[in-house]
């Protein structure tokens, strides 16, 4: 396979980590960025880090990029992780759109979760999709206000994936040649769920909302393969999806409604 140029959020830790690692030692070129320990040092929870994120990588780059991978996100019961998490993953997608244009062969693929197919907050949703961050966050905080924080996380992942289906096939992704998809994960082993599954009575919540028959919880680098061949030259005719790599948490919670 051709060397190619790939940038990565989030990846000073989890799946990104692990993703940036598969590549590099597959002889290609990562831009890691993240909030400290890579190559592009930006916060993505604000419009500022968006803006610099976009800025260095053209830098950096020279204007071209063969692939992104959007890894970064939270898992947080507050705004933050919807500002992450869908504000900061447009956001990259779309500022980073026209160094793939100018690449070889561009794909692009964003992490969203299983989580995506439980019961969204609608007003989070709505706002977020509608591009309203403001009325976005205080959809979030009012959730949170009335005890339902829980629902910030997959709202957030929701909205991405809704984002994701009616952005891949528009004339500035597939009409220009880019796949764009995500890989929705179960329950993954991060520093980011850590804290979750250390605890024996969050860890029985997590695993009765993401049933996972398959081998259970997995490791960012079994994620890691799905997401690269999402964004390498093999991958010619898949876009607008979401493929789970969930142990079976999706079949388990949805049954067959799907289709």
């Amino acid at each position: 396979m051709p060397r190619r140029t790939y940038l990565v959020t989030g990846a000073a830790s989890g799946i990104g980590r692990a993703t940036a690692a598969r590549l590099r030692d597959d002889g290609h070129t990562v831009l890691g960025a993240d909030l400290q320990d890579t190559e592009i040092t930006a916060d993505l929870a604000t419009p500022a880090g968006r803006t610099e994120l976009a800025e260095r990588a053209h830098e950096l780059t020279g204007g071209r990029l063969d692939a992104v991978i959007a890894c970064a996100g939270l898992a947080h019961f507050r705004p933050l992780t919807l500002q992450v998490n869908y504000f900061g993953a447009v956001a990259t997608l779309e500022g980073l759109r026209p160094l793939l244009a100018a690449g070889s062969d561009p794909r692009a693929v964003l992490v969203s979760s299983v989580a995506a197919v439980h019961p969204p907050d609608p007003a989070i949703v709505d706002a977020a999709l509608a591009g309203d961050e403001d009325a976005a966050v205080a959809a979030a905080q009012a959730a949170i206000d009335r005890g339902e924080g829980h629902t910030v996380y997959g709202s957030s992942k929701h909205a991405i994936a809704r984002w994701l289906r009616h952005t891949a096939i528009t004339d500035d992704w597939a009409g220009a040649g880019i796949p764009l998809n995500a890989v929705a994960p179960g329950t993954v082993v991060t520093p980011m769920t850590a804290p979750m599954l250390g605890d024996a009575a969050m860890r029985e919540v997590v695993d009765a909302s993401v049933p996972m028959p398959l081998h259970g919880h997995a490791r960012p680098e079994q994620i890691a393969p799905l997401l690269a061949w999402l964004a390498s030259p093999d991958n010619t005719h898949v876009t607008g999806q979401i493929l789970f790599a969930d142990g079976g948490a999706d079949a388990t919670l949805r049954g067959d409604t799907a289709w």
